[in-house]
């Protein structure tokens, strides 16, 4: 009789356990920034220069419960890029305790100027976007005004995404 007993306690409380659903972490707080000079992210912006070194973009949750957050990085509209392509994907699963989670990404050189957005999910739920702009500096612009094209030339091979950008994780 005893056994009888604790097998249906254990089957009670199994059954409790599956029907429990996983508690929604969302999003506190999410923004792009600049370093601030000392290798940590500055103030929140929505525009950066081509050699604004390393771009950061900060993921607050509203939770410390373990969640895995992904970035994907889409250029929007960059010339030689197919609209849409997802330049950088990365991801981190949050430990017991954390919130925050801090993304940051350099290229190989420069960034390459455009419009781009920053999708962020979390447990495989996308639940917002960052749109961004890069821009070339002023003195670069400059230069480019006096630029005169010559006959365009007519490339069988597309332009490739650049492998060269990476990003990482930081927590703290």
């Amino acid at each position: 009789m005893r056994y009888i007993l604790v097998l249906l306690v254990c089957c009670i409380a199994s059954i409790a356990a599956f029907g429990q659903t996983k508690a929604t972490v969302g999003i506190q707080e999410v923004y792009l920034a600049k370093d601030d000079g000392g290798g940590k992210a500055g103030s929140a912006v929505t525009s950066f220069l081509t050699n604004d070194i390393p771009i950061y973009c900060i993921v607050q949750l509203d939770s410390t419960a373990p969640v895995t957050v992904k970035m994907n990085l889409v250029a929007e509209n960059v010339p030689g890029v197919k609209p849409e392509t997802k330049v950088v994907t990365t991801s981190y699963t949050t430990k017991d305790g954390e919130n925050r989670v801090n993304f940051y990404g350099r290229p190989a050189v420069k960034w390459t100027p455009g419009k781009y957005r920053a999708d962020i999910f979390v447990d495989g739920k996308l639940l917002g976007n960052l749109p961004f702009e890069i821009k070339a500096p002023a003195n670069m612009v400059s230069k480019t005004r006096s630029f005169r094209p010559v006959k365009p030339v007519h490339n069988a091979n597309p332009p490739q995404k650049n492998p060269y950008i990476q990003f990482a994780v930081r927590t703290f």
